[in-house]
């Protein structure tokens, strides 16, 4: 007898076709590995951190990515060309400012389309669960009442993340509310996202961080989260990456 594969099953839901890959940083908590290098570009188990974002974008089937560029900004350029054939890459320039990642989208604003784009930073590693995380997050996504819909962890499952937490969930995936000062939140975000460009309108010239589009959204009561089925790593840090190859290494 035969014996049949079993595939993943592959969520409904239409994958952005635009992703914006945030990647413009100093990376300071990274040095000294920074010191020559900018933070994308520093290799987490045999790969560049920025390879395995883009591996995630293609196997997703998102079709265009602008990737933003501050740091050392040459080499990320280099790296980037004509490595990923499945994917049209632009560039968004920041070299003469580091915008953050609002105003980095604020910049990038005149590529990335009027449709729902993906958003997500590229120092963040993440290993699919039963299902792709970008397609289950496509699936998830309801433009009639959504304005941002963000992958989340549980904090008890964030690997390396000395954080306390983000947000708090309602039952409908409805983000109530953001972690208070000196309290714990269930939920941290894992640098992943859906945004819709409508969300960017109105917004503050300059850097700024992508709070402000977040606290908009929540107020509105647009602001959704997806729980995480896979692992998910913090790799900030040098000694992060040792821990994260360890956990990766097991299988």
């Amino acid at each position: 007898m035969t014996r049949q594969l079993s595939l993943r099953p592959m969520p409904s839901g239409q994958v952005p076709r635009t992703a914006m890959v945030m990647a413009a940083g100093i990376g300071k908590r990274m040095r000294p590995l920074t010191a020559t290098r900018p933070k994308p570009l520093v290799s987490v188990a045999g790969k560049p951190l920025i390879d395995h974002v883009f591996d995630r974008l293609v196997a997703a089937g998102v079709e265009r990515a602008v990737v933003n560029v501050h740091y050392l900004a040459d080499q990320l350029e280099a790296h980037l060309k004509d490595r990923f054939p499945g994917i049209e890459i632009l560039i968004s320039d920041e070299r003469a400012e580091l915008l953050e990642t609002g105003g980095g989208l604020v910049k990038a604003r005149p590529l990335l389309g009027d449709e729902p784009i993906l958003v997500v930073n590229s120092d963040n590693l993440w290993i699919d669960g039963p299902v792709d995380a970008i397609r289950l997050l496509a699936s998830r996504w309801d433009d009639e009442t959504m304005d941002a819909l963000l992958l989340m962890v549980p904090l008890a499952r964030a690997h390396n993340h000395q954080g306390r937490g983000d947000f708090y969930l309602g039952a409908d995936g409805r983000i109530t509310a953001r972690r208070a000062p000196n309290r714990v939140a269930p939920f941290s975000y894992t640098g992943l996202q859906i945004l819709h460009p409508r969300l960017l309108a109105d917004a503050p010239e300059g850097p700024f961080s992508t709070n402000i589009f977040w606290n908009r959204a929540i107020e509105a009561g647009r602001a959704y989260g997806q729980v995480h089925q896979g692992l998910w790593f913090d790799v900030g840090t040098p000694r992060a990456i040792p821990q994260t190859e360890l956990i990766l290494a097991d299988g």
